[in-house]
């Protein structure tokens, strides 16, 4: 879709994160904009920063299915149709796998992956009708050189690689098409958390980006129909290449370059922190 002005837009995780850097790029293009999450506060205060009269907010937990529904009811009432989806909600619980529970196993599925898959599908049938539409799914570099003690995270996030590549697949010709964004470390959202909690920065030859950056890429993405886009200024691009063709040899340049280590040190300090709220409670 090269001309995006007058569409409509469905952004989830819109409260937090990226999510309102991808919002005002798309309402720098005019765009009809529905923003949906779970913080009323946060959406209210990005609708009123966005000064748009075309952008409405809708609170939703993407994890349950008839909210979805009632979701896509809402803005096809409104507007008539979902031009554009941008499945950008997620979580992550950086932790050693067999300390999770088997809810935060269910829960990382539900909000990074199912949700994006019954979203899309409720939207499909109209975007099929109109014969346009697209879709973006927000994964990330962890999708394609997964690290340790992110097996739910990185699991979810190579899923929707695969889930926008069979999308386009079948539906291109139909005039809907997908693409996925894969971000490494960004500069707000998930990351920054982590090291606001933490106070443990990744090393700096991994390298950082802004949600500018992705936000662009989302709306390039759109415009110019690319299957994916990977955002990193740093050796991590090379990376992903070398975990395809050597996985062996990725394992050591990650272990090498400081990436194994940084999620250990993040997971080792939540299990800290736990105990030592356990021992004073």
């Amino acid at each position: 879709m090269r001309d995006l002005e007058g569409r409509t837009a469905v952004l989830t995780g819109a409260s937090g994160g990226i999510g309102p850097h991808i919002a005002q790029a798309l309402g720098r293009e005019k765009m009809n904009v529905v923003l949906t999450g779970l913080s009323a506060a946060g959406l209210d205060q990005l609708a009123t920063k966005m000064q748009t009269t075309n952008v409405i907010s809708i609170l939703t937990d993407v994890t349950e299915r008839t909210a979805l529904e009632q979701l896509v009811k809402a803005v096809t009432t409104k507007y008539g149709s979902v031009d554009l989806l941008v499945n950008n909600a997620g979580i992550e619980m950086f932790s050693r796998y067999h300390m999770l529970s088997l809810d935060d196993i269910e829960r990382n599925i539900k909000v990074n992956l199912t949700s994006a898959m019954l979203l899309t599908y409720l939207v499909l049938p109209g975007m099929l009708n109109r014969r346009s539409g697209h879709i973006i799914n927000m994964s990330s570099l962890s999708a394609k050189a997964a690290p340790p003690c992110a097996e739910p995270y990185a699991a979810t996030k190579a899923g929707l690689i695969a889930f926008t590549e069979s999308l386009r697949a079948e539906y291109r010709e139909a005039g809907v098409s997908a693409s996925v964004i894969c971000p490494g470390f960004v500069t707000a959202g998930i990351y920054q958390r982590i090291v606001d909690e933490t106070g443990v920065c990744a090393p700096r030859i991994l390298g950082t980006s802004s949600p500018e950056l992705v936000a662009r890429a989302v709306v390039r993405a759109v415009k110019e129909d690319i299957p994916e886009i990977i955002i990193n200024p740093g050796p991590t691009r090379l990376l992903t290449t070398l975990a395809e063709l050597s996985p062996s040899f990725a394992e050591w340049v990650m272990h090498r370059i400081g990436a194994v280590e940084w999620f250990m040190k993040v997971a080792k300090f939540r299990e800290d922190k736990n105990a030592q709220h356990t021992r004073s409670s």
